[in-house]
């Protein structure tokens, strides 16, 4: 099936599943729509079971899509820079260190000692795997996802800090690990005896800094064009060029195209929408990205429901993936436990600051994407299985759960706490 066709019927069954969410269940819009597609998925396998056959249609046609390429291609760039483009960048600038630390240093952590933690889990489940794609798994369950957080948030009120270290390390987490997953790829692919240290340090410096050269670089000639002119639809036009063209141009280059659409859409949440914008232009601005950042949310969360008829589920995967929910949350609990200990030192935190920034890290697309650009040659299907249950209980029993939590903790405040 050709891409018109598959998004054809993702937008019809977003919309489809959309209206049963809003008029039945009420749930937050991504995780509805999620468990809706989940729900279909499993029926159809049931069913696919009862009458072996009937059902291959709809199987090949979720299967014939390419999920990872659908995601890291050609939805990421828009929903990152959508996201930024509505982050509070003054309070993201006073909260920087931890935001940084949390999507470098703890990314970093937390892909070490998941992948050591599921090397043991997955020999004495009797699934014996190599380390390194262990590190793999590591690598590309680490990061929160920007697009479920921030589309989790918007359901949810916290204090203003604490959002923005939520929202930021989660903008910057990705684009860190997508290089961590890569090099770490590299090394699985190639060998370790075939690669240098040395080309690992390049590829890292290549990705990020060159991702975040580019992005400033959009920025500023994305800042300077909308300061010249006032003419909504033009501008518009010109936002909508920086996201395509740059992702484009980034991958070109061998940049880190997350990275770089994430700080033009910064640079254009400040001082284009302040500087540059008029109002009438910053209204069509915020309408037209919210607007595109809501449709791409739904595909996406109704891709990652149907997913599930891709993934050639066992028994045992199923509960690894059981035990890797424990190990991803400790990791996670870890790798900014110890870090905001250390600067409490130094700064002051909002209370229960750790079990918020734990429990709030979701897990989304992203992983699932990274997931499913392994080879036949490494164990995919384990992979893709653990990571897959790993990021449905993220998304659906984190994702529910943390605004009762927050309202618990007397976080529901949006004043700020000291």
């Amino acid at each position: 099936m050709d891409l018109f066709h598959a998004f054809t019927i993702l937008i019809v069954l977003s919309a489809l599943f959309g209206y049963i969410n809003e008029k039945f269940l009420k749930l937050p819009i991504a995780i509805g729509l999620m468990l809706i597609a989940l729900a279909m998925s499993l029926a159809i396998v049931v069913l696919g079971n009862i009458f072996p056959g009937t059902l291959d249609e709809p199987v090949a046609m979720v299967r014939s899509i390419n999920f990872s390429k659908v995601l890291m291609e050609i939805m990421l760039s828009f929903l990152l820079f959508a996201g930024a483009l509505h982050v509070d960048v003054k309070t993201l600038a006073k909260e920087r260190n931890p935001v940084m630390i949390f999507a470098t240093l703890g990314v970093l952590a937390s892909t070490f000692m998941i992948g050591g933690a599921m090397y043991g889990v997955f020999m004495l489940m009797g699934l014996p795997t190599d380390f390194i794609y262990c590190l793999l798994f590591g690598a590309l369950i680490s990061p929160t996802d920007p697009i479920a957080v921030l589309s989790i948030l918007k359901e949810t009120t916290i204090p203003k800090r604490l959002e923005v270290k939520i929202a930021g390390e989660s903008l910057f987490n990705d684009g860190v690990a997508v290089v961590i997953f890569l090099s770490i790829y590299a090394i699985a692919e190639k060998g370790i005896a075939e690669v240098s240290v040395g080309e690992i340090g390049l590829l890292f410096l290549e990705e990020t800094g060159g991702g975040i050269l580019l992005g400033f670089a959009l920025g500023y000639v994305g800042f300077k064009l909308l300061k010249t002119i006032d003419a909504y639809v033009v501008e518009v036009l010109i936002t909508l060029a920086m996201v395509m063209g740059g992702y484009a141009l980034a991958s070109y280059l061998h940049f880190s195209g997350p990275l770089a659409v994430v700080i033009a859409g910064l640079i254009m949440s400040d001082k284009g929408r302040n500087e540059a914008m008029s109002d009438t232009t910053r209204e069509y601005v915020d309408k037209f990205w919210e607007m595109l950042d809501e449709v791409f949310n739904s595909v996406l969360f109704v891709l990652i429901g149907l997913e599930v008829l891709a993934i050639n589920f066992q028994l045992n995967f199923f509960w690894a993936g059981l035990v890797a929910i424990f190990v991803v949350l400790l990791s996670r609990l870890i790798s900014v436990g110890i870090p905001i200990s250390l600067m409490r030192l130094r700064r002051d935190f909002i209370p229960n600051t750790i079990f918020i920034l734990t429990w709030g890290g979701l897990r989304g697309g992203i992983s699932v994407a990274l997931a499913l650009s392994l080879t036949g040659a490494m164990p995919r299907d384990l992979i893709v299985s653990v990571t897959y249950i790993v990021v449905v209980f993220s998304i659906v029993f984190q994702g529910l759960s943390i605004g009762a939590l927050v309202k618990r903790m007397n976080l529901n405040s949006p004043e700020e706490i000291s």
